[in-house]
């Protein structure tokens, strides 16, 4: 499916009759490259991705020029181009960011040896370019050696950045540690760091003894104890560090100290935010601490967190931009104590345990809200939800500068939904997780067609859409009638017939990112995509109703398409599981497990 056309370097070559901005008279050579020098001159100036993507489609002086000044390197989908095509077109990148699994791989819906190797990706960095300062992926599969690689081949690199990564260790991360000199940021967000048994690294003591460079420093995932003493000699020799989210290893009395050496912390996490030892602090001594912190504008953590120490933060919240409570099991009387506070709140996570009474407190508090995100504490079906359609009307009454929700439930009603798309009109991401198959509106028992009908129809700026619940195809038709920025669509147990894709593929030209599980779509619903499916990212389809010769099809008629079969056991590639679709400028990948079938 289409990738970044800026990525896509076949049109140099394609056509004798490329357009061309360079003339093919030689004497006008010379004036032509003072004109390219020019050009690349400007383009310094396009930060924007799809801007350079519009600019490397002018003509063919336009596309080298802007590849010779591309500094950063988006790769959405690791297998979508292959790392020897990259390096050998985008030869100055300082910056490369790698997108590997698909996003249902956090639900445990892919095998863990699916792919996503970053090695390819760190052999060719490592040759081609000397100066890359900067690394994020997410979802990938990255080794130790690969770790060992990017420190000893890059002597100017200062960013790491691992989200939801895997097969890395402490080794690696000490590599890193002790020979990145530059290093700025060490983010490792919802990664697996794996522990050797005979592994006693500890990767904390090896950042260098001198004063370091570090801006960011995130290890809340990492699921060990480390040297908290080397942790706090660390922060003490770190001025610059802005940005620091511990582990839950680190206690209440533990990250008191950490505090009292940096106070100039913008973001916090605060690790476990109870007390795992004996050494006891008067409760006034927190909130100092927090309180001479008078930058913070971002408080996340609280991981087997203590309700009392609550009042600790109460002297930063008047400040506070983004609240994490996401694994914060507590109530609506403890929420409302802090947030009550917080009048500048633009981003709050939180769980379901506060109940509808909790985001009613948002609702009168948070005037300036932008994003919400509720999670689940109990995701069974059978149970009633803590939270229903009662807090979400309040939040769409009181938060009406709302630009994204997230929103588990295990109810909803239309009424609501179309309260929403009212009071919020902003909204750019809506995404509604109701928790159980197919759930009507509980009051008039209809489907939920109306609810998101309203949201498509009255959030025109809406380009992330998750939807569930009882929906027939009328609900996929509101979508493909007035979803036409709509660039993300998420549908789980839900669906009718195959009109209902039909009218969403037909409908929605921005789509480039199309995810379903467990819904009734067949083949027709597959072959009405044909016309689109070069311009996506990709199609993912898991526990629909498809056939192998469908898919086979599709993968005829669509040579340039990667279309991946993935069954949970190898004797049966003629089933559909999993349909995995994608555009590749190299073909099908070579590291393919034996649980994936890749259809020719």
């Amino acid at each position: 499916m289409r990738q970044n056309p800026a990525e896509d370097d076949h049109r140099s070559s394609s056509s004798t009759t490329t357009r061309t901005c360079v003339g093919s008279d030689p004497q006008s050579a010379q004036p032509d490259r003072v004109l390219e020098n020019v050009l690349e001159n400007v383009l310094h100036f396009l930060t924007s991705r799809r801007d350079r993507n519009a600019a490397s489609l002018v003509c063919k002086s336009w596309w080298r020029a802007e590849a010779q000044t591309r500094s950063e390197l988006f790769i959405g989908n690791c297998y979508a181009v292959s790392s020897h095509r990259a390096t050998n077109r985008f030869s100055r990148v300082r910056s490369v960011t790698i997108k590997g699994k698909p996003r249902f791989a956090d639900f445990d819906l892919m095998p863990l040896n699916w792919g996503a190797h970053f090695t390819p990706w760190a052999n060719a960095f490592a040759k081609a370019y000397p100066f890359l300062e900067k690394v994020h992926l997410k979802r990938m599969s990255i080794t130790d050696h690969d770790l060992l690689l990017l420190a000893d081949s890059f002597p100017n690199f200062k960013e790491l950045v691992l989200v939801c990564c895997e097969g890395f260790g402490i080794s690696g991360l000490a590599t890193v540690a002790s020979k990145c000199r530059l290093l700025r940021v060490l983010d490792l967000v919802e990664s697996v760091v794996e522990v050797a048994d005979d592994d006693g690294v500890d990767w904390i003591s090896c950042f260098p003894e001198s004063q370091t460079h570090l801006e960011s420093l995130v290890f809340d995932c990492v699921e060990y104890p480390i040297n908290f003493e080397a942790l706090e000699r660390l922060v003490a020799r770190s001025p610059c560090l802005k940005r620091l989210r511990l582990n839950r290893y680190v206690s209440m009395s533990q990250l008191y100290l950490l505090l009292r050496r940096a106070p100039h912390l913008t973001h916090l996490g605060t690790g476990a935010f109870g007390l795992a030892e004996t050494v006891v602090l008067e409760d006034e001594d927190y909130a100092s601490a927090f309180g001479a912190c008078k930058s913070l504008v971002c408080l996340s953590g609280f991981r087997e967190i203590w309700p009392a120490y609550l009042p600790a933060i109460y002297p930063v919240c008047a400040n506070l931009t983004s609240l994490n409570f996401s694994y914060a099991d507590i109530s609506a009387t403890e929420l409302k104590s802090v947030i009550s506070h917080c009048h500048k709140l633009q981003t709050l996570w939180v769980l379901d345990s506060i109940c509808d009474e909790g985001l009613e407190a948002v609702a009168e508090t948070c005037k300036d809200l932008r994003e919400l995100r509720v999670f689940p504490v109990n995701t069974t079906e059978e149970t009633d939800g803590p939270v229903s359609e009662v807090g979400f009307v309040a939040i769409s009454q009181g938060c009406r500068k709302l630009q994204s929700i997230l929103f588990f439930c295990q109810r909803m009603t239309n009424a609501a939904v179309i309260a929403m798309s009212k009071n919020c009109p902003d909204l750019v991401v809506f995404r509604l997780c109701i928790i159980g198959r197919y759930r009507p509106d509980p009051e008039t028992q209809k489907p939920m067609d109306e609810g998101f009908g309203a949201i498509v129809m009255n959030c025109k700026k809406l380009t992330r859409l998750a939807v569930s619940g009882l929906l027939t195809d009328q609900a996929f038709r509101y979508i493909g009638m007035y979803g036409k920025l709509v660039r993300t669509l998420s549908v789980a147990f839900a669906g009718d017939t195959d009109m209902g894709l039909k009218y969403v593929l037909e409908g929605c030209p921005n789509l480039q990112k199309l995810e379903i599980r467990d819904s009734p779509f067949g083949d027709a619903a597959l072959r009405s995509g044909l016309h689109h499916f070069y311009n996506m990212r990709f199609l993912w389809m898991s526990s629909c109703k498809l056939t192998r010769q469908a898919c086979q099809e599709v993968a005829r008629t669509l040579p340039r398409l990667v279309l991946e079969v993935i069954n949970s056991e190898e004797d049966k590639a003629d089933d559909i599981e999993i349909l995995y679709m994608y555009r590749s400028l190299d073909g099908p990948r070579d590291d393919a497990p034996k649980v994936v079938t890749i259809l020719h």
